[in-house]
Formats: structure tokens, C-alpha cells, sequence
């Protein structure tokens, strides 16, 4: 019997990652005026930040249950089990929907198996975690073995992250009005981070060097063994600025191994244009 990973797509891991290691994925459902999408299937996350930076306003809204089930069912079928490693439950009702799914595929298929890891992680955060769950499990673990391990891991993921427009924080109540208009005139940028699960902000900083300065700074503070670890950064339609990112860390603690990609729909929808995150592991 083969253990099955399965993720969401708040998870913003690159395509060929999850191919490579045989990652099954959720869409998380994306909504404007006009139409309804599922995240990296039938809209690209580029193709929605830009069309944000001409006004256009979208929505998420979790994945529904009738996702999971469907797959659970194909897993049980072939005598597969299943570890779903999730998007945050403090973010969105998704890890509900997974376990609504697994209530209602085991009343037919009770031998099924499924554990279901809330990461209280996002983006690369969730990726990363993701990534070590599959490596568990290709290097022998069993099913709760790996889910208990891989809950671990996520509880060190730290998200360091900034905005470039506070516009967007301000339509998901993350910031009032007054701070998005006099953060834009000050040229302030946000700092937040994740925790426990939920999006808080951290500091407060001004000008856009200053923020990747600070960014590197708040790594070695909270941080460990850096220069073994595999770094994520995810960013809003913003290469360039995430390669600068990585190059002031590669610089200033040797870290080699870096996995950067676009923030997905699910979470870019909410932080905009211009975002950039950086995922690594503290010292907890």
C-alpha cells in the first residue's frame, strides 16, 4: 500500500516539484465580478496580478469537500492511503473541507487511512513542509509516522513577508484605510509574519531596501543552521526582487539551496502585486 501526498494550491509550490515527486494538488476556488477560477488551473497567478494592477478585484474561497472525496475515493479504491499536508486553518476552511471528505469516504471505505496536517503554514511555508512530508515518506516512514514528523517541521516554519501596496491588506481588513493611505504616502512598508497560523504585522519599515535589509536581519535572529537549509521565496509578479532577496542571503549566511516561485492565486488575491516572502526554519 503506497502513501499518497496531497496538497492544496495556497501551497505555491512550483509544477515541477509536485510532478517530480508525484504531488497530488487541490485548486482553491478564485472569484471576480465576471467568473470563477481554480487556482493554477484554468487562472495563472501572473495573469491575476496583473489584471490587480489595473483595478480588478478578486475573491477566494476555500476548496470544496466534493475535491477531496473525489480523490479520496480514487486513493481508497486502488488500496492507497493519504497525507494531506494543508493549507492553515486560521486562512481558510479547506482543512474542514478535507475532513469532511475523509468522514464521508470512510463511512464506505472504512480501511481507508488518511492523516491531515494542518501546517498553520502558507505559501512556500505550507510548500516546504510539503516537500519534507514526500521525503518521509520516500525514505521509509509510514503514515503517522510522517504526519507527526511533518506537524513538527511546520511548527518551526517562520514567514517573514512584505507588501508592496497596502491597498490590498486594506480589502482584507488586515490594515484600516488611514494606514493604507498614509502608508502609501510615506512610502511605509509592512513587515508581517505568520503565527500561529494567522497573519499578524510585525514592523513597520521605510522604503523598499530597508525592507530586504530588515527581512535579512529578522532571518538571523530567529534562524538556524541557514546555510543547510532549502530557503523559500515566493513573490507578486516580482522576480527581480526576490532574486535580490536571495542574493543578500546567499551573501550574508551562504545559504545554496533556494526555491522561488510566484505566489499562487489563493494567497495573492489577498497581499497583491509586489509581494514578496521568505520561508526558513527557526531555531525552536
Amino acid at each position: 500500500m503506497a502513501v499518497q501526498i496531497l496538497t492544496d494550491s495556497a501551497g505555491d509550490l512550483p509544477d515541477s516539484l509536485t510532478r517530480s515527486h508525484g504531488i497530488d494538488v487541490i485548486p482553491i476556488h478564485v472569484y471576480d465580478n465576471d467568473a470563477e477560477y481554480l487556482d493554477g488551473k484554468t487562472l495563472d497567478s501572473i495573469t491575476m496580478l496583473r489584471q490587480m494592477r489595473q483595478g480588478k478585484v478578486f475573491k477566494t474561497a476555500q476548496a470544496d469537500p466534493t475535491a477531496f472525496k473525489e480523490l479520496f475515493l480514487q486513493y481508497a479504491k486502488r488500496g492507497d492511503s493519504c497525507l494531506y499536508v494543508g493549507f492553515s486553518s486560521g486562512l481558510s476552511a479547506t482543512l474542514q473541507s478535507a475532513r469532511l471528505a475523509k468522514s464521508e469516504v470512510q463511512e464506505t471505505h472504512p480501511e481507508f487511512e488518511v492523516e491531515i496536517v494542518d501546517t498553520k503554514c502558507a505559501s512556500l511555508g505550507q510548500g516546504l513542509v510539503v516537500l519534507e512530508a514526500a521525503r518521509l515518506i520516500a525514505g521509509g516512514l509510514d503514515l503517522r509516522q510522517a504526519a507527526e514528523k511533518a506537524e513538527s517541521y511546520a511548527r518551526r516554519m517562520e514567514h517573514i513577508f512584505t507588501v508592496d501596496d497596502l491597498e490590498y491588506l486594506y480589502r482584507g481588513g488586515r490594515v484600516s484605510r488611514a494606514s493604507a493611505v498614509v502608508g502609501g504616502i510615506l512610502n511605509i512598508k509592512p513587515i508581517l509574519e505568520v503565527r500561529d497560523g494567522k497573519l499578524v504585522p510585525f514592523e513597520k519599515v521605510r522604503g523598499k531596501n530597508r525592507v530586504f535589509r530588515r527581512m535579512v536581519e529578522i532571518m538571523g535572529e530567529r534562524g538556524r543552521d541557514l546555510a543547510s537549509q532549502t530557503i523559500g521565496i515566493s513573490h507578486g509578479d516580482d522576480l527581480e526582487s526576490a532574486h535580490k532577496l536571495r542574493d543578500l542571503i546567499a551573501e550574508t549566511y551562504g545559504c545554496r539551496e533556494f526555491i522561488i516561485n510566484p505566489i499562487g492565486c489563493a494567497i495573492g488575491a489577498h497581499s497583491g502585486p509586489g509581494t514578496l516572502a521568505l520561508f526558513f526554519l527557526n531555531a525552536l
